[in-house]
């Protein structure tokens, strides 16, 4: 006989179905489960009494493979597949065929409006990231799902239940809010120099996402090393430490005392982690970060990435701002350097004008008045006196102009000009220094269609820079100067067949004091501020300068100026110049077009002379011609042809010279067998005992720096002759040992006295090139013995002549502070160590003692000036002793 019929369940006949032991087929866990199930118990009754409709729903919700709910009757009693039973976690399984009501209390105001409006309305209902609190994990759980309720019919076509399929999405839902907050973040951030400024931003940021961040406080590190709190969010700032010493002591912060509601449910936080903001590799942490953990989330191992994530971003942003904030106070104290020079420059440059113009005044009176009385030799000196003073004084002038437009005091004064004429005028100037160079020079200024207004004085500085340049840098070939009309605009081209520019060089070429290092020239003299001046002085008359180049090909310079409109009908006065030749002689120092020549009736010997510049050469050929046979070189490679040819008795050689340099052609000579015994004797404009020192490692036989009294040099020669004439021939020296560093030797014992020191070690092996240890005693005997040493190390390792010389002189000086300067040593001994890595240079000098703070009397004033001329300085005292470090960054191209 059939079962009653249940009101509002949909049953009322048993209709034909599935059979009772097939409703709960097909293999399923929850099918099992259900199976066994006493469903007596439940107000559907049991199975038998089932009507087919609840049969087909159950079997189609356990044969689903995604999670799907049933319920069923107004008891709301529920059916459930294995992937469902997943989703409500410790509720499985005494949720199968309890009230979903009961089942899920603490979500069902979120669910309850949904499930009852699909039975109502027979519309199903679909609800993207549902927000819904389970307490599945023993915790009240922030969840989200995707769900669709929709009705489910009895037999009788009457809504006997609902039918919801869903999906949970809280990790896509959490995750994607995690990122949005980072992001917020990083935007937050943004390059600030104010560190405290940017942790007050992270927190506004972080209050945007009070679910993941309850509450969060910014500790930064302070001078003393401490944690100190700088910005809090989401909880009273001061319940929480003003300082720490170390992160983890924030992490002892009793969250529960707090009272911060965390969560979408209101729920108290009760835990927080704390973070440190890591400094980068191998350095120390700038801060912390304490952050507290939402009461609705567990702290799992995504939860713990995106905490790391976030001190990352904060920690990167603090550390940007403080290297911001360094890099700005560095630029700030490289202006304030910078405009000392600049006054120092501008101070310097106006006390020389004075005694140049006692100087030049008289000289060129002389030559005036007396020139034709005057007999040859003095007239000849007076005036290689007068073309140098004159050199002399556009160097200043050079100097005082660049400061001046530097400090915004220099206008151009522009006058109509017929800028034809004046171009081929002022190039003409420099015909002849062209010419004895073995140079073509062309002009082609045909006349222009109308006036230019220039400042006829800064033009003239424009193109004699840039013809003196063409002719300084062009060996072969020829110099083509081309002036026309573009539109607007004037356009001067200055163009040779030189040896180039490497493109990596063109960016920096207009900067003042840049020179292209190695470059071949016919000298090395200049300032570097000739295009530096072309640059500004164009850029003074709304115009430009650019440059075209090619190693080995040539360069062409072009200057654009606009025609413009005067300032003035008239042009200021012009004081009155030097002639021709002598302005073309101030820009081409290297130019030979003095015929001088040696001569002696009973000389004491045979002097070659190697100098790049033609005066001095010429001088020095006069001062010496009457007691020695003079032959001259203007570089060490033609030095070097000629002493191949005869073999002089004492070469007497400038030290800075293109191509070969005195230094190389000293080895040249030490390295040949032949002329090993040759003696030199070195002038430099290098001033000072440092120099002086350098050239006596380098084996000179003597050592003279510039200006020189002529009786000095005179006697210094006969005495070099007179020595190697009487000398043995000398002994090559030894190649440094490569063995290890043997240790350090012990210390003298107590009351022993002056205790005798080991020679300086030799430098350990060092296969790859890289590092490089050196230890002295300590005594101011060992300092030429390092010098020698680190010139030949430095120079093996490729460096450019001047950064060997600064390094050389930067370490010296360090050696000679830790030689005077330490007290009480440990250890009588200096370590030096070099480390080379790919062009950059980093040198460190220990001592064993301590530091001896010098009164202002023995301050020499150059110590620390001269060190961090050079590269980065660092100096760490400390008990043991004081190590000094040099760093030189690998040069910029």
């Amino acid at each position: 006989m059939a079962p009653d019929p249940v009101t509002g369940t949909g049953i009322q006949d048993v209709a034909p179905g599935p059979g009772t032991e097939d409703v709960f087929a097909g293999g399923s866990r929850n099918g099992r489960l259900m199976a066994a199930f006493d469903w007596s118990t439940t107000p559907i009754g049991p199975v038998e009494g089932w009507p087919a409709s609840l049969r087909y729903a159950v079997r189609t919700v356990l044969a689903s493979r995604f999670p799907m709910i049933l319920t069923w009757g107004p008891g709301y009693t529920q059916f459930y597949n294995d992937a469902y039973a997943d989703l409500i976690g410790a509720k499985h399984p005494g949720a199968i065929g309890d009230d979903l009501r009961i089942t899920l209390a603490e979500g069902w105001a979120a669910l309850q409006q949904p499930v009852e409006h699909a039975m109502a309305t027979r519309e199903a209902s679909w609800i993207p990231q549902l927000l819904l609190l389970l307490e599945r994990a023993g915790y009240r759980e922030e969840t989200y799902f995707t769900v669709s309720h929709a009705p489910a019919f009895g037999d009788d076509g009457e809504v006997a239940g609902m039918h919801a399929v869903c999906t949970e999405v809280t990790r896509q839902v959490v995750a994607e809010r995690r990122q949005r907050l980072l992001h917020e973040v990083s935007t937050a951030a943004g390059r600030r120099e104010d560190e405290r400024d940017l942790a007050t931003q992270v927190c506004g940021a972080l209050a945007g996402d009070p679910l993941d961040v309850p509450f969060a406080a910014v500790y930064l590190t302070g001078e003393d090393s401490r944690l100190h709190r700088v910005a809090t969010v989401g909880v009273d700032a001061a319940s929480l430490p003003a300082t720490a010493q170390r992160a983890a002591e924030l992490g002892g912060v009793d969250v529960a005392a707090l009272h911060v509601p965390g969560g979408p449910f209101g729920d108290e936080v009760a835990q927080a982690v704390a973070l440190p903001l890591s400094g980068g590799a191998g350095r120390e942490p700038v801060g912390a970060l304490l952050v507290g953990v939402s009461p609705n989330r567990a702290l799992d191992e995504e939860y713990r990435t995106f905490h790391e994530l976030l001190a990352g971003q904060v920690a990167g942003a603090v550390t940007d701002a403080r290297a911001y904030a360094a890099e700005r106070a560095r630029a700030e104290a490289l202006a304030e350097l910078d405009r000392a020079k600049t006054t120092f420059f501008s101070d310097v440059s106006h006390e020389l004008r004075t005694p140049l113009t006692l100087l030049l005044g008289p000289i060129t009176d002389a030559l005036a008045e007396s020139g034709g009385q005057l007999p040859a030799p003095v007239r000849d000196q007076l005036t290689l006196a007068l073309r140098n003073g004159q050199r002399l004084k556009r160097l200043v002038d050079d100097l005082l102009e660049f400061v001046s437009i530097e400090a915004g005091r220099t206008a151009a004064v522009r006058v109509a000009t017929d800028l034809a004429a004046t171009t081929a005028e002022l190039a003409g100037v420099l015909r002849a220094a062209a010419e004895r160079a073995g140079l073509t020079l062309r002009v082609d200024c045909p006349p222009l269609p109308r006036p230019a207004a220039v400042d006829p004085r800064m033009w003239e500085k424009i193109v004699l820079n840039l013809v003196a340049n063409a002719v300084k840098y062009t060996f072969v070939g020829s110099i083509a100067v081309t002036l026309r009309p573009e539109g607007d605009r004037v356009v001067l081209r200055v163009s040779d067949t030189g040896v180039g520019i490497p493109a990596a060089e063109l960016p920096a070429l207009f900067e003042r004091f840049h020179r292209v290092a190695g470059s071949p020239a016919r000298s090395r003299e200049g300032t570097g501020l000739g295009l530096a001046m072309v640059r500004e002085l164009a850029g003074l008359h709304g115009g430009t300068v650019t440059v075209e180049s090619e190693p080995g090909a040539g360069s062409t310079f072009t200057v654009r100026v606009p025609f413009g409109e005067p300032d003035t009908d008239t042009a200021p006065p012009a004081p009155p110049g030097p002639p021709a030749e002598v302005r073309a002689a101030a820009l081409t120092p290297w130019d030979d077009d003095l015929g001088w020549q040696g001569h002696t009736a009973d000389p004491l010997g045979t002097v070659l002379v190697v100098d790049d510049n033609a005066d001095m050469r010429a001088y020095l050929t006069r001062l010496l011609s009457p007691s020695w046979t003079v032959r001259t070189a203007s570089d060490g490679e033609q030095a070097l042809v000629d002493v191949a040819r005869v073999c002089p008795d004492v070469v007497l050689t400038d030290v800075m010279m293109p191509g070969l340099d005195g230094f190389g052609l000293l080895r040249a000579l030490r390295a040949d067998p032949g002329t090993r015994a040759v003696p030199v004797v070195m002038l430099t404009a290098r001033a000072g005992q440092e120099a002086a020192v350098e050239g006596f490692d380098a084996g000179v036989d003597d050592y003279l720096p510039k200006p020189f009294e002529s009786a000095e040099l005179l006697g210094r020669l006969r005495a070099v002759l007179e020595r190697s004439r009487g000398r043995r021939e000398p002994v090559p020296p030894a190649a440094p040992s490569a063995l290890p560093a043997p240790p350090p030797p012990p210390p003298p014992a107590a009351g022993s006295g002056a205790a005798a020191v080991a020679p300086p070690q030799a430098p350990a092996d060092r296969p790859d090139g890289t590092t490089t240890t050196w230890r002295f005693p300590s005594r101011p005997s060992s300092i030429p013995a390092l010098r020698r040493r680190l010139r030949a190390l430095l120079g093996d390792a490729g460096l450019d002549e001047d950064r060997v010389y600064d390094l050389v002189l930067a370490t010296c000086e360090a050696a000679t502070n830790a030689v005077e300067h330490a007290q009480d040593p440990a250890e009588p001994v200096v370590d030096v160590r070099v480390t080379l890595d790919d062009g950059a240079v980093e040198i460190a000098v220990r001592d064993h003692g301590q530091w001896k703070e010098r009164t202002s009397s023995m301050d020499r004033g150059r110590g620390s000036m001269l060190m961090s001329a050079f590269g980065e300085i660092a100096a760490v005292p400390g008990p043991a002793g004081t190590t000094v470090t040099i760093r030189s960054p690998r040069p910029a191209g």
